[in-house]
């Protein structure tokens, strides 16, 4: 019986999307505390964030411990497992509709033209946007909420040590908040609705994926011409196009940030949720330019570095989950 048939196709989907699942998980976990900082940046008031980024570190660290720099990982990990599954397979199905397209109509190359790879990129963007916005506003209200706690302590022992002989502050509130405890009491504060704040922003931020991919796969196009793509060649291509997509789309990167935190109203119309643009111009109003590029330090070296691992690990791990789907398959065929 011959097997020279490969048992997996190499433009399978699913391997893709698992690949990217488990690439986005090591990234994460490698660049988190700088996903931390970055996000307290954002959503705290101007006078709050003009520190260092060290002095930042220390002033978490301080109150927090070290775990406060992972505030949020366990939503942080689910999230980026589903988010980049999601995008993954719907950017290689539609990889795969373009090059059996350009087979089809005789074009001499099958590799995704500039538009193709941005056609591709909005639609997998826009598909993970509206899947995993949810699972983003919870990560957000973890992050900021253990922030809020910490910082009320500190002025509450602030305030004792006004007072000769005062005790401590008592510490009664500053319990970790979970996951599953952060969802139930959003849902029930706020309601189902709260959990797509944020998601124009997010929408508009497709254009960050898409500029990242489309410049990735033209800077790979033009070295696999040359040489054979490796994972470090994969690393530094990758660190280039996020670092190109995340300074252009910044802005929105922080406004989707404060309104993922931002409080639904009272429930009687008295408080209406701001949308992009007034968001956008309260930000510029009260903190000028400026403020729209709050943490930009940490999360442009964060988001570099997740998609230079991410790109690295993501071949690695695509190679491997197809071999052992094949080993998987031939035992269920022997």
């Amino acid at each position: 019986m011959s097997q020279s048939k490969p048992v997996v196709p190499q433009n399978d989907n699913v391997a893709h999307a698992l690949a990217g699942a488990g690439g986005g998980i090591l990234s994460m976990a490698l660049t988190y505390p700088l996903i931390t900082l970055s996000t307290r940046a954002q959503v705290e008031s101007k006078r709050s964030t003009d520190t260092t980024f060290l002095a930042a570190v220390q002033k978490i660290v301080a109150r927090e411990g070290i775990s406060g720099l992972y505030s949020g990982l366990s939503s942080a990990l689910f999230g980026i497992s589903v988010t980049n599954f999601v995008y993954y397979y719907w950017y290689e199905w539609t990889r795969a509709f373009f090059e059996a397209a350009a087979v089809k109509a005789g074009r001499a190359s099958k590799k995704l033209t500039t538009v193709e790879s941005m056609i591709a990129g909005a639609i997998a963007g826009s598909a993970t946007v509206i899947l995993t916005n949810p699972i983003w506003v919870v990560n957000t209200r973890m992050t900021t909420r253990k922030a809020a706690a910490a910082a009320a302590a500190d002025d509450d022992e602030k305030d004792s040590a006004t007072l000769p002989g005062a005790p401590p502050a008592a510490n009664n509130n500053n319990k970790k908040p979970s996951t599953i405890g952060t969802l139930l009491a959003l849902l029930k504060n706020e309601g189902p609705q709260a959990l797509f704040a944020g998601v124009v922003p997010a929408l508009v931020l497709v254009i960050n994926p898409i500029l990242q991919y489309t410049l990735f796969e033209q800077m790979k196009n033009a070295v696999e011409k040359r040489r054979k793509m490796t994972a470090t060649l994969a690393f530094f291509l990758g660190a280039a196009g996020k670092l190109f997509a995340t300074s252009v789309t910044y802005p929105y990167i922080t406004v989707k940030s404060q309104m993922h935190v931002a409080p639904a109203g009272d429930g009687t119309g008295a408080q209406k949720r701001e949308g992009m643009m007034e968001a956008i111009n309260r930000v510029v109003r009260e903190e000028g330019y400026a403020g729209l590029y709050k943490g930009i330090g940490p999360k442009v070296t964060q988001s570099v570095l997740t998609a230079a691992f991410l790109f690295a690990f993501k071949d690695v791990l695509y190679e491997q989950t197809v071999k052992l789907r094949g080993r998987v398959t031939r035992k269920a065929l022997a």
